[in-house]
């Protein structure tokens, strides 16, 4: 898509996947304008960035850090090559939840058992407390309204590594504005909408799954199933912001990628691990065995 820009009038070529463009000539930041579809709505809801660039690149270093013991040791070195803020589209999905369900209720009862031992060649007859269980069916229904499920639109993000750096402070939602992500790079929605209300979906089923597990009554359950049904769906696009850090650590693998929530700090990323420190680990661990077994074993002996 072609834009002009608005101070210095050179005409800018941005990519359908951008809703934001900055100016090689003149650094002023556009928001382009494109007309909303079903499957790339425009935004609803937004939230800035806390964390600064600088605070990001240390969490992501102490997150490294933390975690180089046994990834190769260049990347306790690794250097910052890419520092991106994103805005990032994720579908906000809000429901109410109504589930038939039933299950098995396992309640707990104390008994007086009467058996037979062997003791110093004689049988003898003795009393003991066992804890029965009764069992008795349980069927019911279940309502319930679930707010703000975010789910991502960007295919460049995928939804596990969304979940890595969740949760956002929905609390510091405001009204999308141009503004508020002029001079950002701000992602389009990639992903449809009709695929992200399905994961929304599964998401809330795996939280009603553990919701009605909690509340079964009695001191124990099983056999748990339940059917749902959704009702007031809602589903909104709101940008997310994140930075996004590539860390080179060796000029032949590729950079890594480090993930920092721009409002909490939450920081996601993936480190390699060293097969060879590994290695060396199992050798010293069997090498430590082997002589305790050795020094047991001489022990042992000298004690006949």
């Amino acid at each position: 898509m072609n834009l002009s820009c608005q101070s210095c009038g050179a005409q800018l070529v941005v990519a359908d996947t951008l809703r934001t463009a900055t100016c090689p000539y003149c650094a002023a930041p556009s928001v382009v304008e494109r007309p909303p579809t079903p499957d790339r709505p425009p935004p609803t809801f937004a939230l800035g960035f806390v964390q600064t660039p600088q605070k990001a690149r240390e969490l992501a270093r102490e997150n490294l850090l933390r975690r180089s013991f046994w990834a190769p040791s260049s990347v306790r070195n690794a250097s910052v090559e890419e520092l991106r803020g994103i805005y990032v589209p994720a579908w906000l999905y809000s429901a109410l939840a109504e589930s038939d369900f039933s299950a098995t209720i396992g309640e707990d009862y104390t008994e007086t058992e009467t058996y037979t031992t062997t003791e110093n060649g004689k049988t003898v007859t003795k009393t003991r407390q066992v804890t029965r269980t009764e069992w008795r069916p349980l069927r019911g229904r279940h309502a319930e309204y679930i707010p703000d499920v975010l789910v991502t639109a960007s295919s460049g993000l995928p939804n596990d590594e969304l979940e890595h750096i969740e949760p956002f402070d929905l609390r510091a939602l405001r009204r999308y504005d141009d503004a508020l992500v002029a001079g950002w790079i701000s992602e389009e929605p990639s992903l449809p909408p009709q695929q992200c209300q399905e994961q929304a979906r599964a998401e809330v089923v795996e939280h009603l799954r553990q919701r009605l597990a909690s509340f079964m009554p009695g001191d124990s359950h099983r056999d748990l199933q339940y059917s749902t049904r959704f009702h007031q769906e809602s589903l909104v696009v709101c940008l997310l912001p994140v930075w996004v850090l590539a860390l080179r650590h060796d000029p032949k693998s590729p950079p890594l990628r480090f993930l920092v929530n721009g409002q909490t700090g939450k920081v996601h990323g993936r480190v390699p691990v060293s097969w060879v420190k590994v290695l060396i680990a199992v050798v010293l661990g069997l090498l430590v065995l082997g002589g305790l077994y050795l020094l047991l074993s001489s022990h042992g002996k000298g004690l006949r």
